[in-house]
């Protein structure tokens, strides 16, 4: 694991402990001027109110916004980016200040308005928190570079001559199995139901649903065509590396807090250096493009499948 991780996941969360810190204060000072009902919501014309909550129920949601987006920074953050937990943490702080702020004393929530002016000003102290969270990544060192698998020490699967040999093994994620199986099952609920146009938020559950179905459960297979990850489900979608393509492959183990700290969480995940098919923590196949960015798989035994295609890369490349 990163020894930088906790430092960096701290300071993401910093701002918003801040935030939350101040917004619970003021509305602890300030509890004998704050109506029953507050406006909460605001329409385009001039800021007028359209939307108001309860006093136990605002404070209840504004905390939890703030709680969740932390939560959210704190466990995806990396180095580059740390200015962004502190801009979102100083832009949504700002707006419930100044949201409690405008309904102060307020006998008419229809009456209370919310002018442009406060989204600027929320801006302006995003920006400067932003410059903050900036210069504070001075105080995480940066990541250090991967060992590169393609070593003389790599493991290898020892084959004869003529000896053909193949590798695979299916792996599955319980949560993404769940979550995918929700997000389908509500999508048409959400469709009949919901009043339009916000039945087409739905939809969101076919987003969801379908490709977290497709990466619930995959197989991957190591043999003379390469490596292939696929969905246990379909032949497609599936990413594969040919022997051409293959300079080395490793074998690790990556606890949770590495998958966030490197993938940034599970799924199909993107990054600088790397792509890769996390659907769990454990062991991985790491594989070594001739380009010089890395493929890694969640997989159980990824050691013999490294072994193997150590090998058979190594074959080819003297064919």
């Amino acid at each position: 694991m990163n020894r930088a991780a906790p430092r960096l996941r701290a300071l993401a969360a910093l701002p918003f402990a801040l935030a939350l810190t101040v917004h619970l204060v003021l509305l602890a000072l300030r509890y004998d001027r704050l109506p029953d009902t507050f406006a909460t919501h605001f329409g385009p014309d001039g800021g007028h109110a359209d939307g108001f909550t309860g006093r136990t129920a605002f404070t209840a949601v504004s905390a939890g916004l703030l709680l969740t987006l932390g939560a959210g920074w704190t466990l995806l953050v990396r180095r580059g980016p740390l200015w962004g937990a502190w801009a979102t943490a100083g832009f949504t702080g700002t707006l419930l200040v100044l949201l409690v702020r405008d309904n102060l004393d307020a006998t008419d929530p229809e009456r209370v308005g919310f002018p442009l002016a406060n989204l600027l000003f929320a801006g302006a102290v995003a920006a400067l928190l932003a410059l903050a969270g900036r210069g504070l990544t001075r105080l995480v060192p940066r990541d250090e570079p991967a060992a590169e698998p393609g070593t003389p020490d790599a493991p290898r699967l020892p084959l004869g001559a003529g000896e053909v040999a193949g590798w695979t093994r299916a792996t599955a994620s319980r949560p993404l199995t769940v979550l995918a199986v929700l997000a389908l099952a509500a999508t048409p609920a959400v469709l009949l139901l919901a009043p339009w146009p916000a039945a087409l938020l739905g939809l969101l559950g076919l987003v969801v649903g379908l490709p977290g179905l497709a990466l619930a459960r995959i197989r991957v297979t190591v043999d003379r065509r390469g490596v292939t990850v696929r969905s246990a489900l379909a032949s497609r979608p599936r990413v594969r590396i040919s022997l051409d393509e293959v300079a080395g492959a490793s074998a690790r183990d990556l606890d949770t807090a590495a998958v966030l700290a490197e993938f940034g969480g599970w799924g199909y995940r993107v990054r600088a250096h790397r792509t890769g098919v996390i659907v769990r923590s454990g062991e991985v196949l790491v594989v070594r493009r001739s380009g010089g960015r890395e493929f890694a798989v969640t997989v159980p035994d990824a050691r013999t499948a490294a072994a193997l295609l150590n090998t058979l890369a190594e074959r080819h490349g003297k064919v």
